[in-house]
């Protein structure tokens, strides 16, 4: 998923540049909605759960984030830090505490009161849960932005927490202590795993209470299913799985009131079905939209592009040769035609990547080396590698569907194509995309394959960071150069040297070149004409409290 923020001292102020939004990218024309009314919008599956901290998956996140708040929030539209439930925030001279000046008047749906006790009664149960709670599939933002927990009990989180405590100076003063510096934790709190929710509802309602294992948890208390508590500008009203979750305006927000009396979700799985959804009027919007669709669709609705948040690419193993030659990996970079691919295959509005990171984030550098599109410069660097008849594994997903990639299928055939004319042999390797497809990659199975990623928020370190921080199984490489410039660029509390510590890093991985990005896309949302005032955001964080329905 994916967010970010501004700040008062604003280590994480170059958190991320303003969307590059073009004319596709713009909110829904906001000048002729009407206030009040019902807006039905379909989505690909009901929520997994409506208590953040227990979901990583774009349908819970969208629920969470209409429901609960968090301190600081993204900016409509792009990735820049601005404040929410907390007016403001600085950081100590050694970075590792960081006070935030918070709301006042706050209250949450059950009408009790938001204030600092709130705050770190919520980053304690996170520091604090157990079993099943620790699983990096059900608390995931936590362990990304995190680590580790106040009782390690899960060998596959970091051993370490970021997190060492919360003080409530006053109602109004809540510090957050960390155990050593960090510029990109300030993004990661405006992801709604994040979510400030009711004290009181949280022990009321049992949302510690969880069993199953973590692949399959059971949420055995009715706070994420019946009793999601925040203090959002909706409320929650019912829910019938498999049918519709229904949230409505909260009359007592402490902000600027929704307009829309009601938002329904419809869950709807098929993509062809969404469509049809919106053509027979069921719905009055979906997200997803097919890219075969979108020039269909704009003749009689609004079709709108998230800003391109993403990375497609081609990754390598340097653990399985011959992709420990750097020779083979240039060869490989020049030998797919990735401009091709994008125009055939990719909808209006994508555009070619020569970084893991999107144009739109700080620290992206223009300067990288680029590769590109060369056949007979692949075959001349395939010869001085000194590998005869070089073959290669190439792996691909089935049974999936990603902004990033929308038919896995069909880019792997056109790269084994472009492989294929300069003297590689192909392999094909494929597997459904989950469990089996990721866990393969991840463990470090497959030789060269097809991923990608989306962005939690707006930081690079969830970019490159993520990728390349540490040595990891899929990639199969040590370069402490690459690691070191990495966690530098970190933990750097100024802005411009930290922009600059990202592009250094970027145009070390590039040279180094672990992979080839391909491509950043825009996915699209679909909307009736007279629905007003959306606004697509590049971490898919969409308030629809300023939304109406003419």
């Amino acid at each position: 998923m994916r967010s970010n923020k501004v700040l008062a001292l604003v280590l994480g102020g170059v958190l991320a540049g303003t969307a590059a939004c073009g004319s596709d990218s713009k909110p829904a024309d906001s000048g002729s909605g009407k206030s009040g009314g019902t807006l039905v919008f379909g989505t690909s599956a009901d929520p997994v759960s409506m208590d953040g901290a227990y979901v990583s998956d774009g349908e819970s996140l969208r629920v969470v984030d209409q429901l609960f708040e968090t301190l600081v929030t993204t900016k409509a539209g792009g990735t820049e830090a601005e404040p929410k439930l907390a007016k403001s925030w600085t950081a100590s001279a050694d970075g590792k505490a960081w006070t935030f000046a918070l709301q006042t008047g706050v209250k949450f749906h059950d009408g009790t009161a938001f204030n600092a006790k709130a705050v770190c009664a919520n980053f304690d149960r996170w520091y604090n849960f157990k079993g099943i709670q620790q699983s990096p599939s059900v608390s995931y933002y936590w362990s990304t932005v995190f680590g580790g927990f106040k009782t390690q009990e899960n060998p596959d989180v970091p051993k370490t927490s970021l997190f060492a405590s919360c003080e409530a100076k006053d109602d109004a003063t809540a510090v957050v202590n960390l155990t050593s510096p960090s510029s990109s934790f300030i993004a990661g709190l405006a992801v709604p795993a994040f979510s400030i929710a009711s004290p009181d509802a949280l022990v009321k309602y049992r949302a510690d209470k969880v069993s199953g294992t973590g692949d399959s948890p059971k949420f055995d208390g009715t706070f994420g299913t019946q009793h999601p508590i925040g203090t959002g500008p909706f409320k929650f009203d019912s829910y019938t799985p498999g049918d519709k979750l229904v949230i409505s305006r909260n009359d007592g927000y402490w902000g600027t009131k929704a307009k829309l009396d009601k938002v329904i979700f419809k869950p709807i799985a098929d993509g062809p079905a969404r469509r049809q959804a919106l053509e027979s009027g069921d719905i009055q919007g979906y997200d997803f939209v097919d890219p075969g669709d979108v020039k269909t669709l704009q003749a009689k609705y609004t079709v709108l592009q998230r800003p391109a948040f993403n990375v497609g690419y081609v990754g390598f193993n340097q653990k399985k040769a011959p992709m420990d030659n750097l020779k083979i990996r240039q060869a490989v970079a020049h030998a797919l035609n990735r401009a091709a691919l994008v125009k055939a295959k990719y909808p209006p509005g994508s555009v070619v990547a020569k970084e893991f990171m999107p144009p739109m984030l700080f620290g992206y550098a223009n300067d990288v080396t680029d590769y590109a599109y060369d056949p007979e410069k692949a075959k001349q660097l395939i010869k001085e590698s000194g590998v005869t008849n070089p073959k290669l594994e190439f792996w691909y997903p089935t049974n999936v569907s990603r902004p990033y990639m929308p038919d896995a299928k069909a880019n792997w055939e056109a790269f084994k194509s472009d492989l294929e004319k300069v003297g590689f042999t192909i392999t094909a390797k494929s597997a459904p995309w989950r469990p089996d497809y990721n866990q393969k990659v991840n463990n470090g199975g497959a030789q060269m394959y097809l991923l990608g990623w989306t962005g939690d928020f707006g930081d690079p370190d969830n970019f490159v960071g993520t990728f390349f921080r540490t040595a990891q199984p899929a990639w199969g490489f040590d370069n402490p150069a690459i690691f070191n410039a990495l966690e530098k660029a970190r933990v750097e509390s100024d802005p411009a040297k930290r922009t600059a510590a990202y592009q250094d890093a970027n145009k070390l991985i590039m040279e180094f070149l672990p992979g080839v990005p391909y491509v950043h896309t825009q996915p699209s949302l679909a909307f009736n004409k007279n629905v007003k005032g959306y606004v697509p955001s590049p971490v898919s964080l969409e308030s629809f409290a300023d939304v109406t329905v003419g």
